[in-house]
């Protein structure tokens, strides 16, 4: 496997500026997933590392939250030969739809792209244990977290990436004096 830190930067994928992320904090670098995920060959190849890396546990789906985690959770589900299972928004709220359901007892590995907050996958991990799922392990392609989360069960990243953020109301003044760009407006707001 290519050194995927490498790859991120030669795709465009890493950028440096002043960004208002998801969350709603403020931070000085940006990972636009979407330059990953438009390269099947880069995107499969890491989903054979996630694939490799959980190969001893017992999974009977991969999970992955909309919009990222879904193209991850097929191709992770297609190289280990067991359903994908896809996780959409619903009034707000993380929701099996489509005639999607889990099995009580379903040992799920969840899969997303861009690991900061952790927000999607307590949400995804939240809902499948109200459905009686047991979570097998939990998977990203890039960690840029600032403080682990215990999902009580293994949890691996293709890469990890120190990338520090701010509450609103704690940007730094030298962050703060760029203009503010809200990634995927594609422009400075």
């Amino acid at each position: 496997m290519a050194d995927l830190y490498k790859l991120l930067q030669e795709s465009g994928a890493i950028l440096k500026g002043h960004f208002l992320l998801t969350s709603g904090r403020h931070s000085d670098t940006y990972f636009e997933k979407f330059r990953l995920l438009e390269r099947p060959e880069v995107l499969s190849e890491v989903c054979g590392e996630i694939a490799e890396h959980f190969q001893h546990e017992t999974i009977d789906l991969v999970a992955g939250p909309t919009t990222g985690g879904i193209i991850i959770a097929f191709e992770v589900a297609r190289r280990i030969g067991k359903p994908a299972l896809y996780v959409e928004s619903e009034n707000g709220k993380r929701a099996l739809r489509r005639g999607a359901s889990v099995a009580p007892g379903s040992r799920v590995l969840i899969v997303d792209d861009v690991f900061t907050t952790g927000t999607s996958v307590v949400e995804v991990a939240d809902l499948l244990r109200s459905l009686s799922a047991v979570i097998a392990g939990v998977a990203v392609l890039v960690d840029r977290s600032e403080s682990p989360v215990d999902f009580g069960a293994p949890f691996f990243a293709a890469v990890r990436v120190m990338a520090t953020s701010y509450p609103p109301n704690q940007v730094p003044p030298d962050l703060a004096a760029l203009p503010l760009t809200k990634p995927g407006a594609g422009r400075s707001i």
